[in-house]
């Protein structure tokens, strides 16, 4: 059984660092190396955000959300400019966590991993929204 949580280590976290770290290099001139050490990871994984091999599967479903565009470019700012300590997006990116499994997204990619019962309540059904980020 995989719980949500290794849904989003699995997926939505390499798509979602995928982004930042384009938006890093695309935006701010920053090197893949300079990107992965900000980002806590390594060039060749940088390396396989940018040439879609790492991540892929979600990150045009996370493209498509204006909140989700948003985060990451407050992100990306905030390390490209230092406003943001590397604990600080590790803060965003584990709300970003718990708003989008409080949502339908991750029931629904977690609902594609595996038969899940209707009754399912592991993630809680609140009516946080990613602009509360």
């Amino acid at each position: 059984m995989r719980p949500p949580c290794e849904v989003v280590v699995r997926s939505v976290l390499p798509a979602f660092r995928s982004l930042v770290a384009r938006r890093l290099i695309e935006n701010f001139n920053f090197s893949q190396v300079s990107a992965a050490k900000k980002l806590g990871t390594t060039q060749a994984s940088i390396s396989n955000y940018l040439y879609s091999k790492r991540g892929s599967k979600l990150v045009k479903q996370l493209e498509a959300s204006p909140s989700v565009q948003k985060l990451v470019a407050e992100i990306a700012e905030g390390i490209a400019t230092d406003k943001i300590s590397p604990f600080d997006a590790m803060l965003h990116f584990c709300k970003l966590c718990e708003v989008l499994r409080s949502g339908d997204m991750i029931c629904d990619w977690h609902k594609g991993c595996l038969s899940v019962p209707d009754t399912c309540s592991v993630c809680p059904s609140t009516d946080k929204k990613l602009d509360s980020l």
